[in-house]
């Protein structure tokens, strides 16, 4: 508030009244879609954390053989392995998430005359997405062999 502004930023005995404050904790959990959005933002952290589990193996990699060794021996560690588990359905989830949210970002699609729905939209897109993952996976294990 300024100085030349009458209103009392608190209480007092003249004025009664105290300035309304919008409570702010825990806002995004009184409504599904926030909660929703906060857990689909929640899972920027495990890419992260991926992200980094991934640099560290290529500094390993720029280390020297014994060191990925190292590393890839510490990947294969029932820990490692629950970690990566838990990785696939964060990432899964925050996949399907945002093809979810594609209908809405997208101007509309009109095939036939008609606006395709936006199930369809985003059903079509898990499947190219889940088409060219399994073609990528096919290509590197058909290169690795």
């Amino acid at each position: 508030m300024s100085a030349s502004d009458p209103r009392p930023a608190v209480a007092s005995a003249d004025n009664p009244r105290r300035p309304y404050v919008r409570p702010m904790a825990g806002w995004w959990q009184r409504n599904p879609f926030f909660v929703r959005y906060m857990a689909r933002e929640g899972t920027a952290l495990f890419v992260a954390a991926y992200a980094l589990i991934l640099l560290v193996g290529l500094v390993r990699l720029a280390q020297g053989e014994a060191a990925w060794n190292g590393w890839l021996e510490a990947l294969r560690s029932p820990a490692s392995i629950l970690l990566h588990v838990v990785f696939v359905a964060v990432f899964a989830f925050h996949t399907v998430t945002w093809f979810e949210v594609l209908p809405k970002t997208m101007p509309p699609l009109i095939v036939g005359g008609k606006r395709v729905a936006q199930s369809a939209i985003t059903a079509g897109a898990i499947a190219v997405a889940a088409g060219a993952s399994l073609a990528l996976f096919g290509i590197v294990w058909g290169l690795t062999r």
